[in-house]
């Protein structure tokens, strides 16, 4: 399957209206954004846990980033409620799953083969950096030389303006912004390549977001 493989291009999905599609383990649906592949994939998705459902347990050669967005997300090494972000890097293992059910935004098959901190993200932690203008919060869950990933959060009808150097991707959490004349509400996903700057406006209510500044694809990316 390929789906926004394209780099080059910006992608847009408003993943909030798409139908929820089977995987093959039972009780877990997904939103695909992004894929390169089949089951084995390079893939963005959202992904939605059933009450008691958990999939075998799987190592995750190319490594694994998610954020909770609702419910608890649970594995051997605890739980995980909605905020929380954690990245398993390559050659780590876990059995997954969620006994009252949850949300996840999931990146696999996306580190580079010597990303190999892990790093589990509690609601709300993180380092709290001084807002720009118009901005409520901005929180950096994760940053290296290579990437920065970071949530944050505008005040209603904020203009938010963000360079692109290296790549771009943005999720809606809640509130909304309007961007390129189209309105982005909850789980709604942005990419745009390097060099395409963010010009957006925030909502009435605001808007909060996960923000990914990176390259889209690295050059050292683990290989299948």
């Amino acid at each position: 399957m390929l789906l926004n493989n394209d780099l080059s291009k910006r992608a847009r999905v408003h993943a909030a209206r798409l139908d929820w599609v089977a995987s093959p383990t039972a009780g877990v649906e997904r939103r695909m954004l992004f894929r390169i592949g089949d089951e084995k994939a390079r893939a963005s998705s959202i992904v939605r846990y059933a009450k008691g459902s958990r999939f075998p347990r799987h190592t995750h050669p190319g490594g694994e980033e998610f954020l909770v967005l609702e419910g608890t997300f649970e594995d051997e090494s605890g739980e995980y409620p909605a905020g929380a972000y954690v990245r398993n890097p390559p050659g780590t293992a876990h059995a997954p799953g969620s006994t009252d059910g949850c949300i996840i935004f999931v990146k696999l098959w996306q580190f580079r083969r010597d990303d190999l901190q892990p790093v589990a993200r509690r609601p709300g932690e993180g380092r709290h950096q001084e807002p720009d203008c118009g901005q409520v919060s901005s929180i950096i869950l994760f940053e290296d030389a290579y990437e920065q990933v970071r949530i944050d959060e505008w005040a209603a009808r904020a203009s938010i303006n963000i360079p692109n150097a290296r790549g771009l991707e943005l999720l809606v959490l809640s509130g909304g912004i309007t961007e390129g004349g189209e309105e982005l509400s909850r789980w709604s996903w942005l990419r745009l390549p390097p060099g395409e700057a963010l010009h957006a406006r925030a909502g009435e209510s605001g808007v909060r977001a996960w923000i990914k500044s990176a390259p889209l694809l690295h050059e050292t990316v683990c290989a299948f």
